[in-house]
């Protein structure tokens, strides 16, 4: 059995008809931009989190770096994050204009709030934790560090649609949130899509006036803004899709629950996602092994796809040399990285497929 590392054609193909009815009406309104789709999908979106406003953008990469536009965050500011991430945070970090610090993680793949402190500077602005593969970081921490060091707090959620600490979404505990709809994260669009969450009423008009050009009202820019606005198409596939999400995290969930309960290879570390009171959604389900090419040719063999999400942290790449990283200053980064491989765990996998991954797992000898 061939067993696919992920397949977005099944999702769509079980629900062709609503899309089809969907881009036809669409199509059929003549209104393609900033419209009725939009505001629906926006007004949803916040009342699903739990917040005041959700305002659609291009991508979840303009997302984040728009909210830290909207935090004034500029050239000589500091963005304390962390390196294991999708290199898409530090692109919007440097979009800005800002340097990016890191913050090491611990071993469950999110900042470490006991380092972060250690990296604030007098130049710091704002503090962006990641809620990797699913699982919330430590917001009670990282917003206790923020508060006695005066600064702002914005969350990046792009990896986990319904996540929770203590029954609270993450998206609410920072100052600002940034949010993808890339067609594989928990809630997908049909291309790229993003959406900023904030309580704050000036935070949301000003985003909405830097995501048109700066414009107070339209042919009048009052500052210097871009063009990533969440086009109709995206926002009513999101609208649609929306109330479906509860349950799909469900099957993710379910999916990594059986893994963790029948997987036994003691040579495979198993992850977690309900860690004190953080509940995850398993965008990912991210093992680790010792010799990772030897584990993915093993898989590979047994018909079984995988990814890795990250192969390195991004001070690692050709593009961020310049930031002159000492990688010995980051230990737990470097050891998980080398170490993780994802395996398939999508809602449309099948129960003979989850077996499949299993059984593969299982005979893996280091």
């Amino acid at each position: 059995m061939q067993v696919p590392f992920n397949d977005l054609g099944r999702f769509a193909s079980e629900n062709a008809g609503d899309l089809q009815t969907i881009i036809e009406r669409v199509v059929k309104s003549g209104w393609y931009i900033l419209g009725k789709e939009g505001e629906i999908f926006e007004t949803a979106f916040a009342s699903y989190v739990g917040v005041r406003h959700a305002v659609g953008v291009n991508s979840g990469t303009d997302a984040i770096a728009l909210a830290l536009r909207a935090l004034e965050v500029g050239v000589r500011d500091e963005v304390v994050t962390v390196a294991h991430t999708a290199t898409a945070t530090i692109a919007a970090i440097r979009m800005t204009g800002a340097t990016p610090v890191f913050a090491d993680i611990t071993g469950d793949h999110t900042m470490d709030p006991k380092d972060l402190e250690k990296r604030i500077t007098a130049r710091t602005k704002v503090i962006l934790p990641v809620h990797l593969y699913g699982l919330p970081a430590d917001m009670p921490a990282i917003l206790a560090i923020a508060k006695k060091h005066n600064v702002k707090v914005l969350e990046d959620c792009a990896q986990a649609h319904g996540a929770m600490i203590g029954g609270r979404q993450v998206g609410t505990f920072g100052d600002i949130a940034a949010f993808s709809f890339y067609p594989t994260k928990n809630l997908g669009a049909l291309g790229d899509a993003g959406a900023i969450l904030t309580d704050d009423d000036e935070l949301a008009a000003r985003l909405r006036r830097l995501r048109t050009y700066g414009e107070r009202e339209r042919y009048d820019s009052v500052e210097e803004g871009v063009n990533s606005r969440l086009d109709e198409m995206q926002a009513a596939v999101l609208s649609w899709a929306l109330p479906k999400l509860s349950e799909r995290n469900a099957r993710r969930k379910e999916i990594a629950e059986k893994y963790r309960a029948s997987i036994k290879n003691t040579a495979v570390t198993i992850p977690r996602q309900s860690i004190d009171k953080r509940s995850g959604v398993w965008h990912l389900f991210v093992v680790q092994v010792d010799d990772r090419e030897k584990f993915i040719a093993h898989m590979k063999a047994a018909g079984v796809g995988t990814a890795i999400h990250y192969p390195r942290p991004v001070y690692r790449h050709a593009a961020y040399a310049f930031l002159n990283v000492d990688p010995a200053q980051y230990p737990t980064t470097e050891h998980v990285v080398a170490r993780i491989v994802s395996l398939p765990n999508f809602p449309e996998l099948g129960d003979e497929e989850i077996d499949a991954v299993i059984a593969a797992v299982n005979s893996y000898e280091a």
